[in-house]
């Protein structure tokens, strides 16, 4: 059985005038969607050529970015070979990666007083003499002749083999490259992982195999009789000079206590402030007026600005840092604090002045309780946003882990380095996170779905 419904026009009327939001849509209701993307993409089309997105990409240096992208996992071992009195002399840069008298698989002395440098295997080296370097690829040997002013490559050269003015570029892929001078030949070797993490060129542990390290840990004879092998072992980690572990995490409990104590100091402040900038609470439209503006001036400064302002007046360290996220969550927390003792329900609160409660009673016992898990739930999520903020400002000179890391980005040499405090800032963040969203749900309880 089949069935139609078909509205005659008494009824197409009646129901149009009784509903004329439905059947007499505007033009905007109708094809707002379809002008907002058109919108969106003239926009979209408009930046890539007002900010030349087009020549920026195209004028990249993709080689050196995939460059420091490797040095993120991998090493770069980086010794001169400088030609000095008919003899090849290695100079080494200021990381030591290894001890002076270091036995080197990859770089052999020749007989004639220059050296090889193998990059993987025999196959692909460089023979290096102060009047010629011997550029082996996929084992096919390519001369390249140094005269007074200038280093020239063969006319047969491979891709791997480039001219580059006075000077030629080698490149072996991951394995490393090297540049050919008319005074030295600049190598670079690379390799995967970070170079002497645990312990320095220095410590007694230096150069020993995983195996090694846990038979002197759990049994093997004292190195210093003054400590145990495990504790020498930390003190060595700790004063490794190249990662500069202890620095490193000094640091970050740095960061981690400007963003508690920031967090912390802002939440004290904005807790008795937004009560009188809640228009319910207190009855004086000035004093409602004035404090909802110091909260938009406060929070309308970026934390950025602060952490600048503080530490031009108070010097780098942590207390402009912390100044800074306190002025920045006073704002942004008194105003969220302030909207929600706004829309409290006046039920309780009338319950409790009934009884003759004085008015720090009724805000304690009718308003409070209330707004409580707002306020605790707000200030948690602030706090685990200040543990990310508290590095960009440190940055500036606030302090923590943020100079730290610029430093090492500054270097153009330490991209390992950064690579390292980079985890360390996630491994707390991530940390943080799961603290404070256990906290919220023990004060506030889980969502029920």
């Amino acid at each position: 059985m089949s069935s139609s419904f078909i509205l005659n026009t008494a009824d197409r009327e009646r129901l149009t005038a009784a509903h004329p939001h439905v059947f007499n849509r505007s033009f905007m209701q109708r094809y707002g969607l379809l002008v907002g993307l058109l919108a969106v993409t003239a926009y979209l089309i408009g930046c890539f050529f007002f900010f030349n997105v087009g020549p920026a990409f195209m004028q990249g240096r993709w080689d050196r970015a995939s460059s420091y992208i490797q040095d993120w996992y991998s090493w770069r071992a980086q010794p001169r070979l400088r030609f000095e009195d008919g003899k090849v002399q290695p100079q080494w840069s200021s990381r030591g990666q290894y001890p002076a008298d270091a036995k080197i698989d990859w770089l052999q002395p020749l007989p004639d007083g220059g050296y090889s440098v193998f990059y993987a295997g025999s196959d692909n080296r460089l023979d290096v003499t102060p009047t010629r370097v011997d550029v082996y690829v996929d084992g096919r040997s390519y001369p390249v002749v140094i005269n007074g002013d200038q280093a020239l490559a063969p006319q047969n050269a491979p891709e791997e083999i480039r001219q580059d003015g006075n000077k030629v570029l080698v490149h072996y892929g991951f394995a490393g490259q090297a540049e050919i001078r008319t005074s030295q030949v600049y190598v670079q070797r690379r390799f995967l992982g970070w170079a002497n993490f645990f312990f320095d060129t220095h410590s007694e542990f230096w150069g020993k195999s995983y195996g090694q390290l846990a038979a002197l840990a759990l049994w093997g004879e004292r190195l210093d009789p003054a400590r145990s092998n495990i504790g020498h072992m930390v003190d060595d980690f700790l004063d490794n000079s190249v990662w500069q572990h202890a620095d490193i995490l000094s640091k970050l409990m740095q960061t981690l206590v400007m963003a508690f104590v920031g967090t912390l100091f802002g939440t004290l402040v904005a807790l008795p402030l937004a009560f009188i900038a809640a228009r319910n609470i207190t009855a004086n439209k000035a004093a409602n007026w004035g404090m909802k503006r110091l909260f938009d001036f406060l929070r309308s400064i970026d934390m950025l600005i602060w952490a600048l302002f503080f530490t031009r007046s108070f010097g780098p360290g942590p207390i402009p840092g912390i100044a800074a996220i306190f002025f920045t969550d006073t704002g942004a927390l008194g105003k969220v604090y302030a909207e929600a003792l706004e829309n409290v329900d006046d039920k309780q609160r009338e319950g409790v002045k009934s009884v003759g409660a004085s008015p720090i009673a009724v805000n304690r016992f009718g308003v409070l309780p209330q707004v409580l898990p707002v306020f605790i739930s707000q200030s948690l999520y602030f706090w685990e946003s200040n543990t990310r903020s508290a590095t960009i400002i440190g940055a500036v000179g606030a302090g923590g882990i943020g100079l730290k890391l610029l430093e090492a980005m500054g270097t153009n040499a330490d991209w390992d380095k950064v690579a390292y405090m980079v985890l360390l800032i996630l491994f707390v963040v991530f940390l943080f996170d799961h603290i404070s969203n256990s906290l919220r749900s023990r004060l506030i309880g889980k969502t029920q779905h």
